[in-house]
């Protein structure tokens, strides 16, 4: 029988090696741009084998989780993400940096969508929200330590040293890994291939993972785009506007911390809304900033306002489909990456159509489709709540 809390320090270390995977690629860019003295064709396909990376791994975990469990999941990814970060820091030959930073993706990919799968499978239906909250702030402090690492060490040590100094804790926490006992896998008998077929019919599965399209494609465009409207249409120094993001990350790790305590008293679906208006007010105030303060006070409601986002969908998402929770959350998470991709892709085309300065209204059309989603599903939503 195994313990729910240790698999859920398990799970919460995963989480927090995603947010390393997610987070290093573009912590160390420039170093690796100068490094090698790539123009900005070359540095853009290096890092687009991240994404790749990750969105083929939270498409394959499902099965694999729901067949063979999630404990060799759970050591296979996080070795794989372990070799991608010592890739990065021990090779010199380009093709073997694309090669570590896919497996770092892949890694990642795996990790994110196993550990939400696993919580939700070890949690009842009044503290799974709760839970997956406080996982996503793990996400969080990942994305937070890579930054702080080589902000504060990276005058004495070079970026090599301190990614091997992170690989080297995530071996210590394979070995925890190792002696941790996992739930037993849902299917030691064979797959039910129909039965997962058939979530992509399922009409609500859809929409929550439509709901988190848009919820990943948000948090793709400001953290991506931001310091370019920023730049734009502000005059706040060029080192400041990259501080900003910073506070997107704040804010939401901040909030689910909180969220994690709060959804134990608090109707969730009434939080998430509370978030869009949240995210709203940020958007607003972003539109008319022109000062730093202005600016990081805004991002940060807006990672507070988006910080319910995922936990309450993969939440519910784990509770009506538990019998093939993994299969589920994979397909969600794969959609929802998509729409990271996409979404990115289609503001890229909106600011040369028209201009940066459009970047706070694409933001709000976006919200207001997501929210569409949870209105148009609220009788479902709640009767499952």
């Amino acid at each position: 029988m195994y313990k729910s809390k240790l698999v859920y320090i398990a799970a919460c270390l995963g989480m927090a090696f995603f947010g390393v995977a997610f987070i290093v690629m573009g912590s160390v860019l420039p170093s690796i741009t100068s490094k090698y003295g790539l123009d900005s064709l070359q540095a853009a396909s290096l890092v687009t084998f991240l994404p790749v990376g990750i969105l083929l791994g939270s498409l394959a975990f499902g099965p694999v989780a729901d067949l063979f469990g999630y404990k060799i999941l759970l050591i296979i990814s996080t070795f794989i993400t372990l070799c991608g970060i010592l890739g990065l820091s021990f090779f010199d030959d380009l093709n073997t940096l694309r090669l570590s930073i896919f497996m770092t993706g892949l890694g990642g990919g795996v990790l994110n969508g196993s550990t939400n799968a696993l919580v939700s499978d070890i949690s009842d239906e009044k503290n799974r929200s709760s839970r997956l909250s406080f996982l996503g702030a793990c996400y969080g402090l990942g994305a937070l330590l890579i930054p702080l690492l080589l902000g504060t060490l990276s005058r004495n040590y070079p970026y090599q040293i301190i990614l091997r100094g992170t690989g080297f804790f995530m071996l210590l926490c394979l070995f925890y890994f190792f002696t941790v006992r996992f739930p037993k896998p849902k299917y030691r008998q064979g797959f039910p291939v129909r039965q997962a077929v058939g979530l992509l019919k399922e009409p609500l599965l859809l929409s929550l993972s439509f709901f988190l399209f848009f919820q990943s494609g948000m948090e793709g465009l400001f953290n991506n785009w931001t310091t370019s409207y920023l730049e734009s249409t502000t005059s706040i120094d060029e080192s400041h506007v990259i501080l900003t993001l910073t506070f997107i990350v704040l804010g939401m790790t901040i909030a689910r911390l909180l969220l994690s305590y709060l959804f134990k008293f608090l109707n969730q679906i009434h939080v998430l809304q509370a978030g869009m208006l949240l995210v709203l007010t940020g958007i607003a105030i972003l539109h008319f900033s022109v000062s730093f303060a202005g600016a990081a006070f805004s991002l940060f409601l807006i990672g507070a306002g988006l910080a319910a986002g995922f936990p309450v969908a993969i939440g519910l998402i784990g509770s009506v489909y538990r019998q093939t929770s993994g299969t589920a959350i994979g397909i969600a998470l794969f959609i929802a990456l998509s729409g990271n991709s996409l979404l990115n892709y289609a503001m890229g085309f909106v600011s040369k159509t028209f201009d940066i300065n459009v970047f706070p209204i694409y933001m709000a059309v976006l919200l207001i489709l997501q929210f569409l989603i949870i209105v148009t599903n609220k009788r479902i939503i709640h009767y499952k709540f």
